[in-house]
């Protein structure tokens, strides 16, 4: 399932295109592979910060064992790395060293680590009603998606770093073959299998992801996927320092009325289309009403009542639920009589 999608700044550098569209490339297999998926969660660039330090995660993904870093490295050309993990990179015939990115996920690794672990008690229920169950033993991964069209020289690089480069249109298989899913999500027989790995909760799942939505600082401006160019090419490797150009546009508060905008969604159950006596609630496919009548439930996500679009996904805060169109960007508030 993906809860948040990449927001793009309108630049005049190329390096920062460049790594937008690596971005965009990596988002749109995530995508592909795991949007309908009830046991993965998608993040795509989200940044939180903790204890005075600050992480910017290209993509994050939750899923039922723990969680997965990806960095997004937009290369042209061909990228080596030695015996010692140092990076290089080869652009028209030139060589030069580069950060190591692995190193960079690593570092915001450290830090969503230590902020979940320091919330453990409002994310994770006790273990017979009076033990705080802790993040210990989930399993925690960080690796690097390089762009598709560069070069990996393998030659030299140690072997437990080699594993965790990817190409970005593999970038599901090796998720899956990190995270090794079983058939159906773990319930309280999954004690008795050989699977014997840690698991979240269906309901700590849901209380984990809505965690890192509401400490997810949000930029003040952002930009349609469309804006950026389909085709970019990678600049010179001595770039010049280039301040990006924000779009003037700020995101508008959903409680916020404006003009000529519908902002209301009116849910009724499928069943007995009733509206009075419904009651949200998370779900493995997303967010759902149950009807206090005949107790059905309802899928909350529905077209947008702004421009009818079906590209819409439902975004929770607190107790505030919205609708939010990917098409015209409207927000529209879910009421409940």
């Amino acid at each position: 399932m993906i809860l948040k999608d990449k927001t793009l700044v309108t630049t005049n550098s190329a390096k920062l295109k460049a790594g937008q569209k690596q971005e965009l490339d990596v988002a749109f297999y995530l995508r592909r592979a795991f949007k309908d998926h009830p046991q993965v969660f998608v993040f795509n660039d989200v940044k939180f910060k903790h204890n005075g330090e600050s992480a910017q995660i290209d993509h994050l993904i939750v899923y039922t064992y723990g969680f997965i870093l990806i960095e997004s490295k937009s290369i042209t050309g061909e990228v080596a790395i030695n015996q010692h993990q140092e990076w290089s990179r080869s652009y028209r015939g030139q060589w030069q060293g580069m950060p190591s990115p692995i190193k960079q996920v690593e570092l915001q690794l450290a830090v969503l680590k230590s902020l979940v672990r320091d919330n453990a008690p409002q994310l994770l229920p006790k273990m017979f009603g009076k033990i705080q169950q802790n993040f210990g033993g989930r399993a925690w991964h960080s690796i690097c998606a390089i762009s598709s069209n560069a070069i990996i020289n393998r030659d030299n690089t140690p072997k437990t770093l080699e594993e965790r480069l990817v190409k970005s249109e593999f970038i599901a298989d090796k998720l899956l073959d990190i995270m090794k899913l079983p058939a159906s999500i773990p319930n309280a027989l999954h004690f008795f299998s050989t699977n014997t790995r840690p698991w979240f909760s269906e309901e700590s799942l849901v209380r984990i992801c809505e965690f890192l939505l509401e400490q997810n600082i949000t930029p003040a401006t952002q930009l349609k996927p469309d804006a950026i160019a389909s085709s970019l090419n990678e600049p010179s490797p001595i770039y010049q320092n280039e301040t990006p150009t924000l779009a003037p546009t700020s995101i508008t508060p959903i409680t916020q009325e404006q003009p000529n905008v519908v902002n209301d969604v009116n849910l009724q159950c499928k069943q007995c289309n009733n509206q009075t006596t419904l009651k949200a609630r998370p779900g493995r496919y997303g967010y759902f009403v149950t009807c206090g009548e005949c107790d059905t439930n309802t899928p909350m996500k529905t077209s947008c009542p702004q421009c009818t679009s079906a590209n819409t996904k439902v975004s929770k805060r607190k107790d505030l639920y919205s609708l939010v169109c990917g098409d015209c960007e409207n927000t529209a508030l879910f009421k409940f009589d």
